[in-house]
C-alpha cells in the first residue's frame, strides 16, 4: 500500500512538473562551454529539463509532438563561449530579434598563422612574418571596420547552399564558393590587449557579423596573416556574461523561472473598420512586415 501511494504522489509530482515546464514562455540565457555546438547545448538543456518533469526517455532532437518548444537565438561556433539566449514556448517567437540585435564579444587573435576555418581548430594553410605589426598599426586599422561595413562570411559557416550547411559541404568535399559580401554594422573596436603573436579585441556588432571574417581580414590589412585563437560572447541583448548566463548546474526549473523574461502581451484586437469604409475609394492601409534576421549571424553567426 505504501509503494502504490508513494507512486502515486510520484505521478502527481510529475504532472506538475510538466505542467510547469510547459508553462514557461520568455527568453533567458546560459552559458555555453567550449566544445559541443550550439544545438548540442540546447538538447542537453532540454533533455535535462524534460528529466526533471518526469518525462521517461526524453527524445530532445523530436521535432514533432514535443513536450516543450525551445530554442536559441544565435549560434555560437563549438570552439566558443559565453551567452547563449533561449528561448522557450512563446519565448521561441522573440528569437528572431535577438539574432538581428546587438552582441559583444571577446576574441584573441593570433597573428603570423591563417587557417581553413578561421579559428584554432582548422588546419593552418598559411604563416607569414608579424614582426612588424605595431599596437598603434593594429588600432589605426581597426577604424576601417568600424560603422557600417561589408563582409566576406567565411565558408565554415551555418549559410547555406541548396539548403545544406556550406560548412557540411566542405567536410564532404564539396567544392564551396564564397558568398558574396553583405552589410554588416561594428559599433565598437578596442585592442584591450597586444601581446606578439596574441592580440586581444573587444567587440560590439550586430546581426549577421562573423568575428572570424574580421581577424582574418585584419591580419591581411597588416600584411601579415591571422586567425581567432579564443571567441566569448559577452553579451546579447540584454543579457550578460556575469549577471545573466545560467552554468549548466543551474539548468532547473526553479532557476530557469526566476531568470525568465516573460512575453510581452499580446497586442488587442483593434476594432473592426467602419463599414462604411467600403464605399471609400481610398484603399485601406497594408500592414507593414517586419524584415525576418538573416540566418547564421554568429554572433554574429554560427561559427563566429
Amino acid at each position: 500500500m505504501r509503494s502504490m501511494a508513494t507512486t502515486g504522489a510520484n505521478i502527481v509530482q510529475n504532472v506538475s512538473s510538466l505542467s510547469k515546464l510547459q508553462s514557461l514562455n520568455g527568453i533567458f540565457a546560459i552559458y555555453k562551454k567550449c566544445g559541443p555546438t550550439s544545438a548540442d547545448v540546447l538538447n542537453s538543456l532540454k533533455e535535462k529539463l524534460l528529466k526533471e518533469a518526469g518525462v521517461s526517455n526524453p527524445n530532445p532532437r523530436k521535432r514533432k509532438k514535443q513536450a516543450v518548444k525551445i530554442g536559441h537565438g544565435g549560434t555560437l561556433d563549438s570552439a566558443a563561449s559565453g551567452v547563449l539566449v533561449v528561448g522557450i514556448g512563446e519565448g521561441t517567437k522573440m528569437l528572431t530579434t535577438m539574432l538581428a540585435g546587438s552582441k559583444k564579444y571577446r576574441a584573441v587573435g593570433e597573428l603570423g598563422k591563417a587557417t581553413d576555418t578561421l579559428d584554432a581548430i582548422g588546419a593552418v594553410v598559411h604563416e607569414k612574418s608579424y614582426e612588424h605589426v605595431t599596437r598603434e598599426a593594429l588600432e589605426e586599422h581597426l577604424q576601417k571596420f568600424t560603422g557600417d561595413i561589408m563582409q566576406v562570411p567565411p565558408l565554415y559557416s551555418a549559410l547555406k547552399k541548396d539548403g545544406k550547411r556550406l560548412s557540411v559541404l566542405l567536410k564532404q568535399g564539396q567544392e564551396v564558393e564564397a558568398k558574396p559580401a553583405r552589410p554588416v554594422t561594428v559599433y565598437n573596436l578596442t585592442v584591450t590587449d597586444f601581446s606578439p603573436p596574441l592580440f586581444t579585441l573587444d567587440i560590439e556588432c550586430g546581426g549577421g557579423f562573423y568575428v572570424r571574417s574580421l581577424v582574418d581580414d585584419l591580419g591581411k590589412a597588416l600584411s601579415s596573416c591571422a586567425h581567432v585563437r579564443e571567441l566569448v560572447r559577452t553579451k546579447q541583448g540584454q543579457f550578460t556574461l556575469d549577471e545573466h548566463a545560467l552554468k549548466e548546474e543551474q539548468w532547473t526549473l526553479q532557476h530557469i523561472s526566476t531568470a525568465l523574461q516573460a512575453c510581452p502581451p499580446t497586442a488587442k484586437p483593434q476594432p473592426a473598420q467602419n463599414r462604411n469604409a467600403k464605399h471609400n475609394n481610398k484603399p485601406l492601409p497594408q500592414p507593414s512586415t517586419p524584415e525576418q534576421a538573416k540566418d547564421g549571424a554568429d554572433g554574429a553567426n554560427s561559427r563566429d
